[in-house]
């Protein structure tokens, strides 16, 4: 990594572009001293800010915030076996305190059903206690033994949200997986990022759940990237922790429970899908900066645009935009490639001739131009805004739509993984499922897809022929 900050690598070798976007787009820098843990530069964490409010606000709609602690004893982290397999490798362990021993091991969380159900056995008493939407949003600790990367796969994750939630029956925490999942689709829209949802195969279903449904996005190399799940756990885990309520008729009843997550994921996706050679690309709402202001000085009119440029500074924050004004003592260009590696949405130049015409020129991140009436800028700026973000889903989904192809037979899944994404029959059975993992190098992420890109008809099983349904097939992160 070279300390001069100059242009990206092609997008097209995109794991190389993506290392440099993080550090020259100051989103994170990786040099911090321990394998898998990074720091959020101050930019990448507005847009980390910026991202979360968003999912906060959808959020809270009908849950409730909180914070449990990241410390879990030992003897409450192994009570369920199934759930406790599933991340034995990944543990962090705290054993002494100083000097001392400790005597019971405490684990840093890897994710927090253990830390919260125990509460929650102290805090359900009676139907009228149901149904709880509890979210917090924390880090976690996963000792990743795999090739670890920035914001998608680490041993610290620095953002992880994680909802959970009880009801007084199965079907109660089935509805509350489809909200949780209208939730994530929305959240994603709001990040104009083009997701599929899909069923994990029960062998990759989170442990300890009944079933597991799944988010994925497709990025620029085709691979996709899981980027949300939601868990549907049954009663497994209340008749575990003794999650139990009184109903109507005075009976003790085991409570069911959902859980459901989304880390910095969401920003790699974010990055990745929009990002291109000249750094990144953001959606106005979650850009830090929304628009700045380029004045483009001559020294004889020189205070003369500073005070128009400010002016217009202070009448687009006062309409409640993120705004800068970059009157630093540099070229134009410089300042033009600054922001846009910063992935401003929008750049207003205000100079004589545009002051003289009563204009504002505009350029959005995609090189977009426009004369904006100075009357109605404002407004103006607005709609380009909202132009710039549809502009940008749009973008987002006929690329996605490019990447994914229906294979009838396993050398056009071979060809269309490359790059993308297949979709295929299968008839649900994970022996023919390893037979496309094995033959294929890839993996079965799911199925019951829902997907306005993907048809829903079913077919013969690529491998053993009988009965199928479409399945996604894909090399992931």
């Amino acid at each position: 990594m070279s300390e001069e900050k100059g242009t990206l690598p092609s997008k097209e070798t995109f794991s190389e572009w993506y290392n440099e976007i993080l550090w020259r787009a100051e989103v994170m820098d990786v040099r911090y001293p321990v394998k898998g843990v990074y720091v959020w530069y101050p930019h990448g964490f507005a847009v980390r800010k910026a991202v979360y409010s968003a999912l906060r606000e959808l959020l809270d709609r009908d849950h409730e915030e909180t914070l449990f602690p990241l410390l879990i004893p030992e003897n409450e982290f192994m009570k369920e076996a199934e759930h406790i397999k599933g991340f034995e490798e990944e543990v962090y362990w705290v054993t002494h305190g100083g000097t001392s021993e400790l005597d019971v091991p405490l684990a840093l969380r890897p994710t927090s059903e253990t830390a919260i159900y125990p509460m929650y056995a102290l805090w359900v008493r009676s139907h009228a206690d149901l149904p709880l939407r509890l979210y917090q949003i924390v880090n976690t600790f996963r000792y990743e033994t795999k090739h670890t990367r920035p914001l998608i796969r680490l041993r610290e994750i620095t953002s992880f949200k994680e909802a959970h939630t009880v009801h007084a029956t199965w079907d109660d925490a089935k509805d509350q997986v489809e909200d949780a999942v209208a939730l994530y689709t929305e959240f994603y829209r709001r990040l104009c990022v083009p997701v599929i949802i899909s069923k994990r195969p029960d062998w990759d279903k989170f442990p300890g759940a009944d079933y597991t449904m799944a988010t994925d996005a497709v990025m620029p190399d085709g691979r996709t990237l899981q980027v949300g799940t939601v868990h549907h756990l049954g009663d497994n885990f209340s008749k575990t922790f003794d999650i139990s309520f009184e109903d109507e008729n005075g009976e003790q009843k085991p409570a069911f429970q959902t859980c459901y997550g989304i880390s910095e994921r969401c920003i790699a996706a974010l990055i990745s899908v929009h990002g291109d050679d000249k750094g990144l690309v953001l959606p106005p709402e979650m850009a830090p900066v929304q628009v700045v202001i380029v004045p483009i000085i001559m020294k004889k009119r020189a205070d003369e645009i500073l005070e128009s440029a400010k002016a217009l500074e202070k009448e687009l924050k006062e309409a409640g935009l993120r705004v800068r004004i970059d009157d630093r003592p540099l070229r134009p260009g410089a300042k033009y490639y600054h922001w846009e590696m910063k992935g401003v949405p929008l750049r207003l130049e205000l100079g004589p001739r545009d002051i003289d015409n009563n204009v504002v020129m505009s350029a959005n991140r995609l090189g977009e131009k426009a004369s904006l009436s100075r009357e109605n800028i404002t407004e103006d700026v607005r709609k380009s805004l909202d132009a710039f973000a549809e502009s940008l889903r749009n973008r987002a989904e006929e690329t996605v739509k490019e990447k994914i192809r229906k294979a009838d037979t396993l050398d056009e899944a071979g060809k269309a993984v490359e790059d993308g994404v297949a979709v295929v029959q299968w008839c649900g059975c994970e022996s023919c499922a390893n037979e496309i993992e094995k033959r294929l190098n890839v993996s079965i992420l799911g199925s019951e897809i829902r997907s306005e890109y993907i048809s829903d008809a079913e077919g013969e099983c690529i491998i053993c022929k009988k009965a199928g349904k479409p399945a996604l097939v894909a090399r992931s992160y």
